[in-house]
């Protein structure tokens, strides 16, 4: 669906606005926040350094039930639920964000790194804990969705979920190996032994995905569905897994598997279910960084995809709203956002190094292009709106004060030692006008709606909820854009 005219002419203007204006977002803060956040997501044994306090140990006897240890790794949203697909998507964004924007990050490296890793170290023992199986989720989230507890009085079934060769699962098993290998890049020179642990199991974890293809969705129904199906199948998955791991080893191996899977899905969004546009961005780097012919094809694709995306190109199919946001889906927009904005900030950054233009039908697009898009959509989320509302909690002074998350909406173990049961979160916190009580600083919520509202509704989950990939994603702009100013 193409913007209206109005809409249309409105973008274009901040466009041109957008370099002749010196912005006063501060990148640098928004980046530490951003990184922060995943501090408030985290399952297992919090470490003494946890600065997001009012969070302490959850879910320490996960994998029992399998008798396996399944402890540590992220809640995916504002649920006790740990979401192996979504969960690895965001370690991948991570680390994809750290190895284009490392030296911008500056001191937030160290918080960038910590928070992979919180990510890897339990995706990890689920690729390796039981031969022949990888595990892919705790907690049933039908029971789980229908308790607003803290992650600490956890008293649901957390049922241990995974993937084999009779129940396959090539879309959670080939994102997993993808989030392995690009974090075994990450540590290469920091911690190497590390480093090889990770490559070697995404090589043994994409081996699964090849050698038993299927989709988790199949094989494990109302567990993962319809929270986190996969409903752009598991192709793109095995594309991704391929380009990462082909990144990290250089082998021609996963150059030729690249080449057979072909890449014939031309999608015009990116996330944590659809990659094939991220894998597209991340192939076409060899084709212009290092003038490799053999992946011109997935420059033009990748170009393709921008086309797409630019609201003056005449094959964009990327709708913006009145005040300038790119709307792609009514739930949890802003996932969206986060995603294609990284992608335009690393291909203008691709394209920059080269001295690179294209063009979309007769209009040029130049590095400037997308990077004037892109941060048309951080400064959008961070406050320029027509509400003036930041859509990250915890920066500026109008940011979501009733997010849909149950550790931030109900009192801290410290201020309320008592356990709050499954039903105990509901009266009088759930459904209270007042703000939460506890600050979930950094997180990034679902977003506006496509007439640029927010209601600031805790039960309005598709707007108010934060999510471990909406954040992951926007890390390496944010670094981009503090690295600049």
């Amino acid at each position: 669906m193409r913007a209206s005219s109005l809409s249309f002419l409105f973008v274009l203007a901040t466009f041109v606005l957008v370099d002749n204006v010196q912005c006063d977002q501060n990148y640098r803060e928004a980046l530490a926040k951003s990184l922060l956040f995943f501090q408030g997501q985290r399952s297992g044994r919090v470490p003494p350094n946890q600065q997001i306090t009012w969070r302490s140990n959850s879910g320490l006897l996960d994998g029992r039930q399998a008798n396996v240890d399944l402890t540590g790794g992220y809640y995916d949203a504002g649920d006790n639920v740990k979401f192996n697909f979504p969960m690895a998507f965001t370690a991948t964004m991570l680390s994809w964000g750290t190895l284009e924007y490392g030296k911008r990050l500056g001191t937030e490296i160290t918080e960038a790194r910590a928070a992979i890793r919180w990510a890897t170290d339990y995706l990890l023992k689920c690729a390796t804990s039981t031969p022949g199986k990888v595990y892919v989720g705790v907690g049933d989230p039908n029971v789980d969705h229908k308790c607003w507890e803290r992650p600490e009085d956890m008293d649901t079934v957390r049922t241990v979920y995974s993937v084999s060769a009779n129940s396959p699962g090539s879309d959670v098993a080939g994102e997993t190996a993808a989030a392995l290998a690009a974090a075994s890049i990450v540590f290469q020179t920091v911690d190497p032994t590390y480093s090889t642990m990770l490559l070697r199991t995404a090589k043994s974890v994409f081996q699964f995905a090849l050698q038993y293809q299927g989709s988790y969705s199949d094989s494990l129904g109302s567990a993962v569905c319809p929270f986190y199906c996969s409903y752009s199948g598991y192709k793109d998955e095995l594309l991704w897994g391929a380009a990462w791991l082909f990144r990290a080893t250089n082998d021609v191996y996963y150059y030729n598997l690249l080449k057979s899977l072909g890449a014939d899905d031309q999608p015009d969004l990116f996330s944590w279910d659809n990659k094939y546009a991220g894998a597209h961005v991340l192939l076409s780097r060899r084709a212009l960084l290092s003038n490799d012919k053999n992946f011109d094809q997935y420059k033009q694709e990748a170009e393709n995809f921008m086309c797409k995306i630019l609201p003056n190109s005449p094959s964009s199919s990327t709708q913006y709203t009145q005040g300038g946001l790119m709307f792609k889906l009514p739930d949890s927009n802003l996932q969206y956002v986060t995603a294609i904005t990284f992608l335009l900030t690393t291909y203008s950054k691709y394209m920059a190094a080269t001295k690179h233009t294209f063009n979309c039908g007769n209009v040029l697009v130049t590095p400037n292009s997308l990077k004037a898009l892109a941060k048309r959509q951080v400064d959008y989320i961070l406050g320029e709106n027509p509400l003036k509302m930041s859509y990250m909690v915890g920066y500026g002074p109008n940011f979501p004060k009733r997010i849909h998350h149950r550790g931030s909406s109900l009192p801290s173990l410290s201020v309320h030692p008592e356990t709050i049961g499954c039903d105990g979160g509901f009266q009088p916190f759930y459904y209270s006008q007042n703000p939460n009580p506890n600050i979930l600083v950094g997180a990034i919520v679902g977003g506006p709606n496509q007439n640029d509202g927010f209601p600031d509704d805790r039960s309005d989950y598709s707007h108010s909820e934060p999510t471990t990939y909406i954040n992951a994603a926007i890390v390496g702009p944010l670094a981009y854009l503090a690295g600049v100013n």
